[in-house]
């Protein structure tokens, strides 16, 4: 009995011997799992550290590189746009949100020194502004202080000063005038219409060098430019005189040819100077059309503000400019004016033209001095040639033949320009009542009586002297060292 008791006992014993151990090799299995489960979750963790840190580190150098050069270069491409702004450090990043986030930044920089750029030039403006048209009054009164004492005194000497001191006082308040064009000011110079071969003389006679202009008149009709837009014309015409005379050799001559068209006239300005490259013809397409507004920072240093003055001036009032290579290798110019509604035409009995400005090839009904030498006039009668005397303007049929209002013309009411193809053209002067032929012959011989072959002496000498006293003060006081840059290359 005792036997059985010990085996079983030996036997119960052995089998929780036996459990103990199974259970002691699973427990040991299951530390050994939990122990490699957290060694990886370890690992995986280690892994992961080790990327947030990689990317914090890519981070921190895509940041550092947005603020030493992304956004530096995002800032001068707003003036430059030539230049590339710098991209991502790490090609890797291109599409995250460290990307997008960089790019918002470069937007808003950009748009936050646009708006402090623009009232930042705002205020200079104004100042400008200010300060230009003070000073633009005042030169204007020296002006006419300096031609009240040209008529007060009549001496030689005093006369050249006077003469030299006017042109001086004309250069800077050219310099002026346009600056204040560029400061958004008004050309500060009210006008009456004026027509527009006039507008073209004045407008070199307001430079150095104007002796080189060649002015060239193939107007058809008395054209001229309205009263509000006269000085404008007459600043952009001077303007893009100047950038001729001043990159052409001293030698060389500037040709200007005025001519007339179906929709407005056009004063063409050729040289054959040094020309423009690629960007720079770029930049002054941009600078002369007026399609955007110029900051004054951009005009460069030192400001060159003839092209900008131009551009402020077409978008302004109307007019258009054009720059190209001329056919002499340097730089066409060409200046449209629209006829409606910047031409009007003129009666030439009421107002006459100027002496000194161009006469239309082929009219010679003008019977005063001969101009100076380069300015395109016609002939002095004493050199016309020898032939049957050309009609008079003046008396011209009060309509033409084909032309709407004339009697051949069918459903016409006398209208000008008011059917086909001239609708579009200038309008034309019509006498309303028609002068007969004696009263015609009657008029030619009084205004042939009118001006004695004394008379024309007189007056021709009379240019002359005022001619030569202009050419050799300017002459004895402006020298070669005097031939600044005028201003008006491309910033």
């Amino acid at each position: 009995m005792d036997e059985h008791v010990a085996v079983a006992l030996a036997w119960i014993f052995g089998a929780c011997t036996l459990a103990a151990a199974l259970l002691a090799v699973r427990q040991h299995r299951a530390r050994t799992a939990e122990r490699a489960r957290a060694a990886e979750r370890l690992a995986a963790a280690e892994h992961r550290a080790a990327e947030t840190i990689t990317a914090l580190e890519g981070v921190r150098a895509e940041l550092r590189h947005l603020g030493n050069r992304r956004i530096s270069g995002a800032v001068t491409a707003l003036t430059h746009p030539h230049l590339d702004v710098p991209g991502l450090l790490d090609p890797r990043w291109a599409g995250s949100d460290v990307d997008h986030a960089s790019r918002r930044v470069l937007e808003h920089v950009g748009e936050a020194v646009l708006a402090e750029r623009q009232r930042v030039d705002a205020s200079a403006r104004s100042a400008l502004r200010g300060a230009t048209t003070r000073i633009q009054a005042m030169s204007y009164r020296m002006q006419e202080l300096l031609q009240e004492l040209q008529h007060r005194y009549d001496g030689e000497k005093v006369m050249q000063d006077l003469v030299d001191v006017d042109f001086l006082n004309e250069q800077i308040l050219r310099r002026i005038q346009v600056t204040g064009i560029v400061s958004d000011a008004w050309p500060g110079l009210a006008r009456a219409d004026s027509y527009l071969s006039e507008i073209v003389m004045g407008a070199s006679s307001r430079l150095l060098g104007y002796q080189r202009v060649q002015v060239s008149n193939q107007l058809r009709d008395p054209i001229a430019v309205v009263a509000r837009a006269v000085e404008p014309v007459a600043v952009v015409i001077t303007e893009l005189l100047a950038n001729a005379l001043h990159h052409s050799h001293p030698d060389l001559p500037v040709y200007v040819i005025v001519q007339q068209g179906n929709r407005g006239a056009s004063v063409i300005v050729d040289d054959a100077g040094v020309g423009l490259d690629t960007d720079e013809a770029r930049r002054a397409a941009e600078l002369i059309t007026g399609g955007h507004p110029v900051l004054l920072t951009e005009l460069g240093d030192p400001p060159r503000s003839g092209f900008a003055a131009i551009g402020q001036l077409c978008r302004a009032y109307g007019f258009q400019a054009h720059v190209e290579t001329s056919a002499y290798g340097g730089v066409r110019a060409v200046v449209f004016i629209p006829g409606d509604p910047l031409l009007t035409l003129l009666d030439e009995t009421q107002q006459p033209l100027s002496a000194l400005a161009p006469r239309p090839p082929g009219d010679r009904a003008f019977h005063g001095p001969a101009a100076p030498a380069g300015t395109g006039a016609a002939p002095d009668a004493a050199h016309a040639p020898v032939g049957p005397a050309p009609a008079d303007p003046a008396f011209a049929p009060d309509f033409r033949p084909g032309e709407p209002g004339s009697p051949e013309a069918p459903g016409s009411e006398g209208v000008p320009g008011s059917q086909g193809a001239e609708a579009d053209a200038l309008p034309r002067r019509r006498r309303r009542n028609p002068t007969p032929a004696a009263d015609r012959s009657t008029g030619r011989e009084a205004s042939g009586a009118a001006r004695a072959p004394e008379e024309a002496a007189v007056s021709a000498e009379k240019w002359a002297a005022l001619q030569r006293g202009s050419v050799a003060g300017r002459h004895a006081t402006l020298s070669e060292a005097d031939r600044t840059d005028e201003g008006n290359g491309p910033a």
